[in-house]
């Protein structure tokens, strides 16, 4: 069945090869025999504001080309407007894409999801400003030492890539301290100082750390990993396990599960799907089945 859909996709994925996959993703729709829309634009607003024009006019399915942050956007937009999202994983990271069993760094066979996917739903996180704006993601937010190690990497022009939050992590580290949080889980009250608090509807960011490893994208629930007080150096120790989701035994590590949580710290700006997302506090809300993907079918 030939679909309308809209391409949008980041340049500078992929080390830069994003406009090239883009390409190759679309002539791999077309000759499908699916019409395709290129809206792409310089910046996130603008691609952004023309995709929700094109969704407005009819749209079968929305196409991110990227990595988690482009998903980022395909979600925010898929779960406001409904839209069917097929996410094409050419990022560095990936968490999303990996966690949903979606194909990685493989445009080609992502694309054919397109014609050959089937629909499955998963669940999201809202989060509403004071404006009454709603904000999403589908992955994990963070608001502890990973989301510092990300302001201050943000406010450095070079190095690029990696690198850039490695130096970041050295340089935050010999200064960060336990953070005093309030966190309300399903009404209930934590009051606690934490090395790392994450709130994550799917088990990884990062580029593959198991932060929150038995984390579902469909269970109606968002888990709440607290990392509490521990010696910098302990941390040293801990932080590295995260990659494989070993650090879950640690006594210091606590995890709860629930629909509903507010976090609340002086000084910090949490991170969703690898982008800046909002101060706190905040709250989030889990929405089951609020984003619709195009998924393999099942062997």
């Amino acid at each position: 069945m030939t679909k309308r859909v809209g391409l949008v996709v980041n340049p500078t994925s992929g080390k830069n090869r994003g406009m090239s996959l883009g390409l190759a993703v679309a002539q791999r729709m077309r000759a499908a025999g699916h019409e395709v829309l290129d809206l792409s634009d310089e910046t996130y607003a603008a691609a952004r504001d023309r995709a929700l024009g094109a969704i407005a006019q009819g749209l079968d399915v929305l196409a991110v080309v990227g990595g988690d942050g482009m998903v980022h956007l395909g979600v925010e937009l898929a779960a406001e407007t409904r839209t069917t999202l097929a996410i094409i994983a050419a990022g560095t990271g990936n968490d999303v894409a990996r966690g949903l069993g979606l194909p990685v760094h493989d445009p080609v066979r992502a694309a054919d999801l397109v014609t050959t996917g089937v629909p499955r739903t998963i669940d999201a996180a809202r989060h509403v400003d004071a404006h009454g704006v709603r904000h999403w993601y589908v992955g994990v937010l963070g608001a502890g030492f990973d989301s510092l190690v990300n302001e201050r990497a943000n406010t450095w022009p070079w190095p690029k890539g990696q690198m850039r939050y490695n130096l970041a992590v050295l340089r935050e580290l010999p200064f960060f301290r336990a953070i005093p949080y309030l966190v309300t889980i399903d009404g209930v009250r934590h009051e606690t100082k934490a090395m790392l608090v994450v709130v994550g509807n799917g088990p990884s960011y990062g580029g593959g750390m198991q932060v929150l490893p038995d984390a579902k994208f469909d269970d109606g629930l968002l888990d709440v990993m607290l990392l509490h007080e521990i010696s910098t150096l302990e941390f040293l120790k801990v932080f590295p396990k995260v990659f494989k989701g070993a650090h879950v035994g640690h006594p210091a590590v606590e995890i709860i599960r629930g629909r509903s949580v507010t976090l609340e710290a002086e000084g910090i700006v949490a991170y969703a799907d690898g982008e800046r997302f909002a101060p706190l506090p905040l709250t989030v809300d889990v929405v089951p089945g609020a984003v619709t993907v195009l998924a393999p079918a099942a062997p």
